[in-house]
């Protein structure tokens, strides 16, 4: 999700409960709502913002420069770094869906599931427009909250709405509801969210609930939805007051090298402000100056780091409000934000099973920051990469992946081209990327790594299971986040 749901836990605990209210207690409806409610009107997107690239390289003393200022406290000042660790599967929404699906068909719900679920069910055909109220509601009564989500909401505007209400949806399943939620926890805190601020979006949840699910909404059902809410929400505080003791909310990272290997792809590099600990594989997102609370993913084109170095490659792509930044705005010296870092298309270094690789566009980033990863632990194992593009002119780090395929005899590199031939290179595929992969083999005895759009993750998985592979052994990045970012 892009819009806030949390972040840094205020000093919020439970201490301030009483019974089965717990600490959120809902604002009623007044008789006489505003016009501004009874007809709710969407955030309007901004106009396209004025270039803030500075004319003159920034000097670090300059109070004007950079838009983020780096921090200059010695690194003993600083939260320590914690060691990343072999990550598990991220559970997103889609996924959370599915596994409390298959948890509750053998369970019997609960009283309160059970109105939440009424609730749900009478909401579904006009969710749009209880939508457009919450956040016409929310911002109309806590105006405050209104800076921490972006200026334009046309394309994250359901996230925040949709996840709590899904939640609420499963409150009897704690164990998956915990794991979902405290990813949610730790990974909104960028958003700069604090804990007293749930209350205001509880009000709202049920302000909108209660306008529109007329027919299922009493007392009963307000009383659980309340519970459901604060337990979501207590969830989300603890994780993200968990992971404020050992890492920061956010990084600062300057631009130190922007080469642009195409008209609409550049390789930007950055030099975080503290210690940025990730594996090999992982993603981040990315803020802009130019876009103010905008966050896309992108993920680390190389392992790990000596000098502590992070690269992405991006692509700018129509409407792509933070991918047309970093291409065509951002120059050495800029600074940009970075989150937390997440995905679990990650090397088991304990299996000497080989590496197939799938990447199409952009998605060879990780692809070659998992190559890397396998060299630099010295372990002889076969890795398979197949780089796809629509035409031989899009295989713009195509070179790169040569030169490590003449350093590594284990590797093997094949292009793959949607259209026309892939010019000098012997090894080159003409056709679809799946195909391709289904013509060479066998595969039984990879793991296999896919990264690209969301059509390439979908054709790859139906390719992959197809020839064999067990889909426990099959690592790619939600499909979920690469279609609501619209993979920029």
């Amino acid at each position: 999700m892009d819009a806030p749901t949390t972040a840094t836990a205020d000093s919020g605990s439970s201490d301030e409960s009483s019974g089965d209210w717990g600490w959120f207690t809902p604002l009623k409806n007044s008789p006489e709502e505003p016009r501004e409610l009874r007809e709710p009107q969407e955030p309007q997107g901004p106009r396209e913002p004025q270039d803030h690239r500075r004319q003159q390289p920034p000097s670090h003393t300059s109070p004007a420069s950079p838009t983020y200022p780096i921090d200059h406290s010695s690194p003993e000042q600083r939260l320590p770094a914690p060691a990343p660790r072999p990550p598990a599967p991220e559970p997103t929404l889609d996924s959370f869906t599915a596994a409390v699906s298959s948890a509750t068909a053998a369970t019997p719900a609960s009283p309160d599931a059970i109105l939440i679920r009424r609730t749900m069910a009478e909401i579904e055909p006009v969710a749009d427009k209880v939508t457009s109220y919450f956040y016409a509601l929310l911002f109309l009564r806590h105006p405050d909250l209104r800076v921490m989500f972006p200026a334009a909401m046309d394309v994250q505007r359901d996230r925040l709405f949709k996840a709590l209400v899904t939640a609420a949806k499963h409150v009897d399943d704690a164990e998956i509801l915990t794991e979902y939620l405290s990813h949610l926890g730790r990974g909104h805190r960028k958003y700069g969210t604090l804990a007293g601020h749930y209350p205001a979006v509880g009000e709202c949840l049920l302000g909108a609930l209660s306008r529109h699910a007329t027919s299922s909404w009493s007392a009963e059902t307000e009383a659980a939805w309340v519970r459901a809410y604060t337990a979501v929400s207590q969830i989300m505080i603890d994780a993200a007051a968990e992971d404020e003791a050992v890492a920061p909310a956010w990084w600062q990272a300057e631009v130190v090298a922007h080469e642009l290997r195409t008209p609409e792809i550049a390789v930007v590099t950055v030099r975080p402000d503290q210690p940025y600990p990730f594996l090999a594989g992982q993603y981040t997102t990315v803020e802009t100056p130019w876009w103010p609370r905008v966050w896309r993913h992108y993920s680390f084109a190389t392992a790990p780091r000596a000098d502590g170095l992070l690269s992405f490659h991006v692509k700018a792509v129509p409407a792509g409000w933070v991918s047309n930044a970093l291409v065509r705005r951002a120059r050495p010296g800029d600074v940009i934000r970075l989150g937390a870092p997440g995905g679990s298309m990650t090397v088991d270094h304990t299996t000497r099973n080989g590496l197939l690789c799938v990447g199409g566009g952009t998605g060879i980033a990780p692809i070659k920051a998992l190559v890397e990863d396998v060299a630099e632990r010295g372990t002889r194992r076969p890795v398979e990469v197949f780089y796809g593009a629509r035409s031989d002119y899009d295989l713009y780090d195509i070179d790169t992946m040569l030169r490590l395929e003449q350093v590594h005899p284990w590797l093997s590199v094949r292009p793959v081209v949607a259209t026309g031939a892939v010019r000098g290179r012997p090894n080159g595929v003409s056709g679809q990327l799946p195909d391709a992969v289904r013509r060479y083999g066998p595969w039984r005895e990879y793991d296999a790594y896919l990264s690209g759009p969301p059509g390439l993750i979908r054709s790859g998985v139906d390719a992959l299971l197809g020839v064999g592979i067990p889909s426990d052994r099959i690592r790619h990045d939600s499909v979920e986040e690469l279609v609501t970012t619209g993979y920029r």
